[in-house]
């Protein structure tokens, strides 16, 4: 996809051959379809930002919509259509129209497969597979094996003193599908009580750049500082950039920003789920380093959530509060108002 290919997806419903519009060009898309016949798929979040369809779509923002081919939906309309930062510059030419999804759960999948490769969720669709084989298509269960935390192992473990805690252990883990490579960092030793734990997902921006944009540089160092204080506890540094859009479509929604939406209207006008983070992945990974009950350090409920659905126990959830920056205070507020953390 990245490179421009179309790719198959088989499923229950149906066989779709797609080609992703954000690595495809105009020659590319007439190989793909000589008949201008292809619809185009978007999310449904991306779809109510364009009145394509009926607002109470928003409430699965990342849900499946085929818009109808016209002739002036071209290879440049549909970049326009993907992309909501040209909807300034880009005056949509219509009418456009939302028809049923081809081969709905497909279609869907598809949609995710955008976000593990960090596109812009939009393909031209087919419902042959190119001359190929449908048997030589992507299914549902490859794409889910992706992100599989089952499928997730320790690979290898080393000391790693630390600013703010140099009694510190790093460990990795990965799975077969994922380049993602997600570590935890054990601080001091075990005491027999349940861990104090601190979830972080990767934000290059924050953490390494220093962005004032958002706290996660801040909430890391606090985190480490916080578990060192308590003696014993576990940093989940999770390879999950921009609430799991990735680093680019995150950089995206900055630039959605600066026009003036919120985060959590930035993410859906995108076309991706306000939050697309599966802690499942955390969970597993306190399982496999022994941890089944935890102290949870964090304002987001939905950890807790996430980890108690996936078998960890969180004896206690404890506050991690930092103060605003005059970069951050919006989407500080923003988080506890829309999105129910609780600050």
């Amino acid at each position: 996809m990245r490179r421009g290919w179309p790719i198959a997806i088989r499923s229950e419903t149906g066989a779709l051959a797609l080609l992703a519009v954000e690595t495809a060009d105009a020659t590319r898309l007439a190989e793909f379809d000589p008949e201008t016949a292809a619809p185009l798929l978007i999310s449904a979040g991306r779809a109510v930002a364009l009145n394509l369809a009926n607002q109470r779509d928003a409430a699965v923002p990342d849900a499946p919509v085929m818009i109808a081919r016209r002739p002036w939906l071209d290879f440049d309309a549909a970049m326009a259509l993907a992309d909501p930062q040209l909807d300034l510059a880009t005056p949509l030419k219509g009418p456009y129209r939302a028809v049923p999804p081809i081969a709905p759960d497909a279609a869907a999948a598809a949609l995710r497969l955008a976000r593990i490769a960090g596109l812009l969720p939009a393909f031209f669709v087919r419902t042959e597979a190119l001359g190929r084989r449908v048997e030589d298509g992507v299914t549902l269960a490859d794409i889910a094996a992706h992100q599989d935390p089952a499928r997730l192992r320790l690979v290898t473990r080393a000391r790693l003193p630390v600013a703010g805690a140099e009694q510190a252990e790093i460990a990795a883990f990965r799975t077969p599908e994922s380049p993602d490579e997600h570590v935890a960092l054990l601080i001091g030793a075990p005491n027999g009580a349940p861990p104090l734990v601190r979830l972080h997902s990767e934000c290059l921006t924050g953490d390494v750049l220093g962005s004032l944009k958002c706290d996660c540089g801040p909430q890391l160092h606090a985190a480490i500082h916080a578990i060192a204080t308590q003696g014993w506890g576990i940093l989940l540094y999770l390879r999950q950039e921009g609430r799991g859009i990735g680093l680019i479509n995150k950089l995206r929604a900055y630039a959605l920003q600066d026009q003036g939406f919120d985060t959590v209207d930035a993410n859906t006008r995108l076309g991706f789920a306000i939050d697309a983070r599966d802690f499942g992945v955390a969970a597993r990974m306190l399982a496999l380093l022994g941890q089944d009950q935890v102290r949870l350090l964090t304002n987001n409920p939905d950890k807790v959530a996430g980890l108690e659905a996936a078998g960890i126990g969180v004896v206690e959830r404890v506050a991690h509060r930092l103060p605003p920056n005059p970069h951050n205070a919006h989407y500080l507020a923003t988080k506890r108002d829309r999105t129910g953390h609780q600050l």
